[in-house]
């Protein structure tokens, strides 16, 4: 199983949803950086199930611990052991899925894969599983921030047929997006999105969103052409989080409309550097950063797993009806926001770990 993502910054992350707990190993952090809990719980107290009426009911704290790979509060250089123990854990409820497969988990196909599939909770395929990635990528976040001054800013712009007008990226920041439960910066928006996500659970249902990700002051010279595109490596990452569906860099699906004369970035002079007038690249240009913000959005689906009867078969192909127990976010958006930034992150860490390897 693929669980490492990154190459000189090699995360692992390790854990189901409803075993004893779940984590990651990171290798590759540089010495002498200062780090303790307190550096990483903001993000996974971010992510964490039960923060609000429009999230699962799972209530978890999430707190996390260092096993290894700091002394004195700083790190060693050596592998860092991140753990979060699963506190609320309930199987039980999970019994009936043990012999029916839900439409559009992953049941089935780890079933076909392995062998066998956790029934609990979807193990390995759960949401569960991107804390050992938060965590992670609040220790890359630092490092970033230290070294470049880096800024990375996620929010919801869609949920379900709800969209938010294009937004004043100038204006961004995780206090904003924080201000209302569904992380939509833009006010009157966020309230339509609370309503209709409160709508679904009650209708036992669901939606899935979009969500908006900007990176402030990557360095240029980031990437590895070709098959390392930095646009693919964000690609990749934001692919690999539990129940997206797609992701676009910059003008994205929407630039195809455009012409070459309009849809260019123009280059002008910005102090010591060339910058662009405009940024339908998404600060990526051939495979590389250029210095510009990087813009991306990921979409995510409806979540799988409803309460909704759903007439289906069982793995013996039996007809079947299926109303899923536990409890699950009707909507995941407002709690993917910190696992899309500790994402692009990890990305953005392991390329600026390899330039600088070029540079030396």
């Amino acid at each position: 199983m693929a669980s490492s993502f990154g190459d000189l910054f090699r995360v692992s992350t390790f854990g189901e949803s409803h075993c004893r707990g779940v984590g990651a190993v990171v290798d590759g952090c540089p010495a002498g950086m200062a780090l303790t809990e307190a550096d990483i719980q903001p993000q996974l107290s971010r992510r964490r199930p039960g923060q609000s009426s429009i999230t699962t009911h799972r209530d978890e704290e999430d707190r996390v611990e260092i096993f290894s790979g700091t002394e004195g509060g700083k790190t060693l250089g050596t592998p860092i052991m991140l753990l979060v123990q699963n506190t609320d854990q309930r199987p039980g409820d999970y019994g009936e899925m043990r012999s029916i497969p839900r439409p559009s988990h992953a049941d089935y196909t780890y079933q076909i894969k392995y062998g066998i599939h956790a029934a609990s909770g979807g193990g390995r395929a759960s949401a569960r599983e991107s804390i050992g990635r938060v965590a992670a990528g609040a220790i890359a976040e630092k490092w970033l921030r230290l070294r470049y001054g880096v800024e990375i800013v996620a929010w919801v712009s869609a949920v379900g047929h709800i969209a938010m007008p294009q937004p004043d990226l100038s204006c961004m920041s995780r206090d904003r997006v924080d201000a209302h439960i569904t992380r939509c910066p833009h006010p009157e928006s966020a309230s339509r999105m609370q309503q209709l996500i409160e709508e679904l659970r009650a209708a036992k249902d669901s939606t899935g969103g979009i969500v908006n990700c900007l990176c402030r002051q990557v360095p240029a010279g980031l990437g590895e052409p070709v098959f390392d595109k930095l646009e693919a490596r964000l690609a990749q990452a934001m692919l690999s989080i539990p129940a997206t569906k797609g992701f676009d860099i910059g003008s994205g699906f929407a630039g195809i409309s455009l012409r070459g004369s309009r849809h260019n970035d123009p280059f002008v002079s910005k102090g010591q550097r060339l910058g662009t007038l405009t940024n339908n690249s998404g600060g990526v240009q051939g495979g590389i950063s250029n210095g510009e913000d990087i813009v991306f959005r990921v979409a995510f689906k409806p979540v799988a797993t409803i309460g909704l009867p759903q007439e289906t078969v069982d793995f013996d192909g039996s007809p079947a009806t299926l109303s899923a127990k536990g409890r699950h976010d009707p909507c995941v958006v407002p709690r993917a926001v910190p696992i899309v930034e500790a994402m692009a992150a990890l990305v953005l860490m392991d390329m600026a770990l390899q330039q600088r390897a070029h540079e030396q």
